[in-house]
């Protein structure tokens, strides 16, 4: 538990939720004070937790530990580590990475859309006259496991417990709790029993599993000094048809123990070599669903076709850039631009067969500035953190006839959506969909293009 304002021992107060709000938490206020609650419904009266406080703290932070009149919305949490009540019964806070876990998924997704149309007129001052109640989060994966919402992770990520057990955080704490399930996580994920191993000497762990099938790959974050007898006794335990490597913890290399140091992924018709701690997509239907909504977007528009002039960036390993480059044609370019070395590698190797894309490593305000050229369209899908006002203005400067941004975060979206306002943009189309279940994160894709 985080004790940076905790200033008195954890008190426990009677609140009634009010609306939910961007972050996973909830509004409610005590005497005046705005308390920011987790694991409640808006219109339950709850019991909570204080995890901060203090009396000089400008709000407090509460777990619910009991819910004295319910929501209809409430629902058995799938994930006893992450169930706030059981938790806490047993005194340790919940795991973080399923705070809706409690919320049917149907009101979940109206949470979202909630968010997200909050956020917008209050960071971009768009007008969602055209949203409002017509701001939905669309459902992703209807059938079998992900029906219910879980085994849609082909990424996860854990920590290592003192003991050398397979953990994770609890929420906004350095607290790490062993597991031995973790329900949102593809079956190949947990059919590694990551939990039955002595992991002593790592401190991370991370598996990727990829949605077609192929092989694994568990990516192993040694503390420093920790010796190769070590990890090779950690090998030894694990599958021999898993890929394994190890990140160097004073370089931050990738250096292979067995197989691979790469995954092989599949997406829109096309596959791709991803490196161990290069990013993906974390959905098993993610890539399919946003290739399509991007390109949906932009073919619909007018904006690419044959001999199109785009650009991709923030490309990774190049998930938008093959389906670009197959709609752009030999008459076409697609310039694609990613930071990581390592990413950007990929995107060679996935796309040598492709002489109309021209593959960049270096910051996106660097290389437009050094690239300076019209487009017809380009693909913006930042980090969580957005664009940011510089590179919005440059995307601006460049005049292209559209933009399609994906996003992870509202609240960053929202904001750059504002600085495209008030460089003579508007949001043209907008769809969310819920890549991430019973978490309060979604992902957008919105077309953006010039005022008239």
């Amino acid at each position: 538990m985080s004790s940076d304002t905790q200033t008195q021992a954890p008190a426990e107060l009677t609140v009634d939720v009010g609306p939910v709000a961007h972050g996973g938490h909830c509004v409610a206020r005590h005497e005046g004070r705005v308390v920011f609650v987790r694991h409640g419904i808006p219109g339950e009266k709850v019991r909570v937790r204080l995890t901060e406080s203090g009396p000089d703290a400008k709000f407090w932070r509460g777990d619910v530990v009991e819910v004295l009149e319910a929501s209809p919305d409430r629902v058995a949490h799938f994930w006893d580590l992450a169930d706030s009540a059981r938790s806490w019964s047993h005194r340790h806070p919940p795991v973080g990475g399923a705070e809706f876990g409690h919320i049917s998924l149907a009101r979940q997704r109206t949470l979202k859309a909630e968010v997200l149309a909050e956020q917008l007129p209050r960071l971009a001052g768009v007008d969602v006259a055209h949203a409002g109640d017509g701001v939905t989060v669309e459902a992703v994966g209807e059938s079998g496991a992900a029906a219910a919402g879980l085994a849609w992770r082909t990424r996860a990520g854990f920590a290592v417990t003192p003991a050398g057990k397979l953990g994770m955080h609890a929420h906004r704490s350095d607290t790490v709790l062993p597991v031995r399930e973790m329900p949102l996580a593809a079956d190949a994920i947990n059919a590694l029993r990551l939990w039955d191993i002595d992991l002593q000497g790592i401190e991370r762990v991370e598996v990727a599993a990829p949605a077609n099938g192929s092989r694994p790959l568990v990516l192993l974050y040694p503390a420093e000094g920790t010796r190769a007898k070590r990890l090779s006794a950690v090998l030894a335990q694990l599958p021999d048809d898993v890929s394994v490597a190890s990140v160097d913890p004073v370089k931050g290399e990738v250096l292979r123990l067995r197989g691979r140091t790469y995954v092989q992924e599949t997406a829109a018709g096309h596959d791709y070599r991803v490196t161990g701690d290069g990013f993906w997509q974390i959905h098993r239907d993610a890539p399919d669903t946003l290739v399509g909504a991007v390109t949906g977007f932009l073919h619909d528009g007018g904006f690419l076709e044959a001999g199109s002039v785009v650009a991709d960036l923030y490309a990774g390993a190049g998930l938008f850039t093959a389906p670009l480059a197959a709609a752009v044609g030999a008459t076409g370019s697609v310039l694609s631009v990613e930071g990581s070395p390592g990413t950007s590698r990929d995107a060679r190797k996935n796309l040598h067969d492709a002489p109309q894309v021209e593959i960049v490593q270096g910051r996106v305000e660097r290389v437009l500035r050094d690239k300076a050229r019209t487009f017809d369209a380009i693909l913006l899908d930042p980090p969580r953190a957005g664009a940011g006002k510089a590179v919005v203005n440059q995307l601006a400067g460049a005049g292209p006839r559209a933009v399609a941004y994906v996003s992870c975060d509202p609240a960053s979206f929202a904001r750059d959506l504002g600085y495209f306002q008030q460089a003579g943009w508007e949001l043209k189309g907008l769809r969310a969909f819920d890549l991430y279940p019973h978490t309060h994160h979604m992902e957008t894709v919105a077309l953006l293009t010039p005022r008239a």
